[in-house]
């Protein structure tokens, strides 16, 4: 399965500024190209990279005033090689974090979901997190937190995911965020999606339903969005004055990559992907993030 993900961010800095972004693929993911460039004018910025401990790709540069565009685009050929996870991670994924209160949820997950376990208990945190939140995209404030939405029942795919995430590690079962392109999302946008530890692999809880599983594209991993944050900077003032993310599959029957794009896609006489229709998806099925 060929993928094609991009991003475009236009930023406007008011002084010189520590900018970090997390927008590429994730290490391991098995890339046939890939561009990213950070202009200013005439300037180009040589970003430093950063990989952590998880294979997510941190770029980092010192910009300075004036206007800043962002632009990436890869093609993902096939399924990202699994990592080996610590005994390490494995125990910080099952404490509490800034925006997954495992400890404050505690005894509601062990009312609700008593006596259940491995993929028993993440079927039923996932349908439990699809059914009782409403997806509100301008609503949500980034300093909600999985108790937040749990009293407001309302939010956008990292809420869902903090739930999920929370629910979880106060089961007893390592949780973690991740960041991700999501062909066939509507609406398009960065995603955010849960995983859970079972048996030596982590599977994908997306709460909300609006993207196919096995179509996602790793970009971060982390605690939660704190860990993951699209961009984050320092010492200065950063306005984003437009943004825009797409990801799509190529159909099997589709050669050549280059320039294609979801409106070309359009003009073909072919169906899209399955891969990138959420109804093709069953969400209690045990999925890992390709």
């Amino acid at each position: 399965m060929q993928r094609v993900v991009t991003a475009e961010l236009d930023l406007e800095l008011g002084s010189s500024v520590d900018l970090i972004f997390q927008i590429t693929a994730a290490q391991g993911n098995p890339l046939v190209g890939e561009q990213l460039t950070f202009t200013q004018g005439d300037r180009t910025y040589t970003p430093t990279e950063i990989v952590d401990q998880s294979g997510s790709r941190l770029h980092r540069l010192l910009g300075e005033a004036g206007r800043l565009d962002v632009r990436y685009e890869a093609t993902v050929d096939g399924q990202a090689a699994s990592a080996r996870t610590s005994d390490l991670e494995a125990i910080t994924y099952l404490r509490p974090s800034r925006y997954c209160q495992s400890d404050e949820v505690f005894q509601q997950a062990r009312r609700q979901f008593k006596g259940l376990q491995g993929h028993d208990l993440i079927a039923a945190v996932s349908e439990f997190v699809a059914t009782s939140t409403t997806y509100t995209p301008g609503l949500s404030q980034g300093t909600d937190s999985a108790v937040t939405t749990l009293m407001t029942g309302q939010g956008v795919c990292r809420d869902y995911a903090h739930v999920v995430i929370a629910l979880l590690r106060a089961m007893d079962m390592p949780a973690r965020y991740a960041a991700c392109f999501a062909p066939g999302l509507q609406p398009m946008d960065f995603h955010a999606v849960a995983e859970a530890y079972l048996d030596g692999a982590w599977y994908v809880i997306d709460g909300t339903r609006l993207a196919n599983r096995r179509s996602l594209v790793r970009i971060a991993t982390g605690r939660d969005a704190a860990d993951c944050a699209f961009l984050s900077y320092h010492g200065g003032y950063v306005g984003l004055k437009r943004m825009r993310v797409d990801a799509w599959t190529v159909p099997d029957d589709v050669e050549g990559v280059d320039g294609l794009t979801p409106a070309a896609l359009d003009g073909l006489e072919t169906p899209a992907p399955a891969s990138d229709d959420p109804s093709a998806d069953d969400f209690l099925e045990l999925v890992q993030l390709a």
